[in-house]
C-alpha cells in the first residue's frame, strides 16, 4: 500500500479515544457511576472497550443491554452518564506515548491539524485542554457537530472543508474501522494505529495506507515519504 508522504499533505485529521488518548478508564469510571446511581450491576474495563467508538448514545444503549437493564432506562442513564462523565473527564485517561510529539511535527511541517472523534464536542474540548493537546488543532469537532458520525463520510469532509484542504492531500488518522471507513469514502488516505480499541476487532484487518504499533513509528513514516508497505 502506498503512503502519502509529508510534503504531500496539507492538513491531518486525528480521532481522540483510542488513538491519541487511552480513555477507556475515563469510560469504565462514567459507566459504572451510572450503573450504581440506577441500581444496576458493574461493566467490566473489557466490556467497555469494545463498544466505545460509536458515540455515547451507542454506548450507553449497548451497556444497558449488556447488563440487562429495561429498554426504557435510556433517558435517566443518559442524563446520569453525562453528569458522572463531565465530573471525571480526562481524570483515568493518558495520552498515549509519542502523541505530542508527532503533532508537534505535524505542526512543525506546516500542517493544519483537527480532532475529529464521536466523543461529544463538550467532553473532546475539556480533555484535550486537560492533557495538554488543544493547542495543536485549529478545528476540533466531535460526534455532535454534523448531522452524521463517522463512519459515514460527512464528518471529514465538513472538517476537510473548515481546514481549506482537499481530502486527498489530508491524512486521517485513527485507530479503528470507523476511521477507515470515513476516511476511504471522503477520497482522504487513512492510517491506522493497533493500540486502540477498534470495538474488539483487529485493526489490522482493517484496510488502510499504514498501520502503526506507536506514535514513534507514525512520526518515522512522515520522515521517509517515499516508503511503501506497512511497518
Amino acid at each position: 500500500m502506498s503512503r502519502p508522504g509529508a510534503r504531500a499533505l496539507a492538513a491531518a485529521i486525528i480521532d481522540l479515544d483510542g488513538t491519541l488518548v487511552d480513555t477507556i478508564g475515563d469510560f469504565a469510571e462514567a459507566l459504572n457511576r451510572t450503573l450504581v446511581e440506577l441500581a444496576l450491576p458493574p461493566i467490566e474495563r473489557p466490556a467497555v472497550e469494545v463498544r466505545v467508538g460509536k458515540g455515547s448514545e451507542h454506548l450507553i444503549r449497548s451497556v444497558l443491554a449488556h447488563v440487562g437493564a429495561p429498554p426504557d432506562l435510556y433517558e435517566r442513564a443518559w442524563s446520569a452518564y453525562q453528569r458522572h462523565y463531565q465530573a471525571i473527564n480526562g481524570a483515568h485517561a493518558d495520552v498515549y506515548e509519542g502523541a505530542r510529539d508527532t503533532l508537534a511535527a505535524l505542526r512543525g511541517r506546516g500542517l493544519r491539524l483537527a480532532c475529529l472523534t464521536n466523543k461529544p464536542t463538550a467532553f473532546a474540548r475539556p480533555l484535550l485542554q486537560a492533557k495538554g493537546l488543544l493547542a495543536y488543532f485549529d478545528q476540533v469537532f466531535g460526534g455532535d457537530a454534523f448531522e452524521r458520525k463517522k463512519p459515514d463520510p460527512l464528518p471529514i469532509l465538513r472538517t476537510c472543508e473548515a481546514l481549506g484542504s482537499a481530502p486527498r492531500e489530508t491524512l486521517v488518522i485513527g485507530d479503528s474501522s470507523n476511521d477507515a471507513q470515513a476516511a476511504r469514502a471522503a477520497g482522504c488516505p487513512v492510517w491506522l494505529v493497533t493500540f486502540g480499541y477498534n470495538h474488539g476487532e483487529p485493526v489490522r484487518a482493517v484496510p488502510a495506507d499504514g498501520h502503526f504499533n506507536s506514535w514513534a513509528d507514525l512520526c518515522s513514516a512522515l520522515r521517509a515519504p517515499s516508503r511503501a508497505g506497512n511497518p
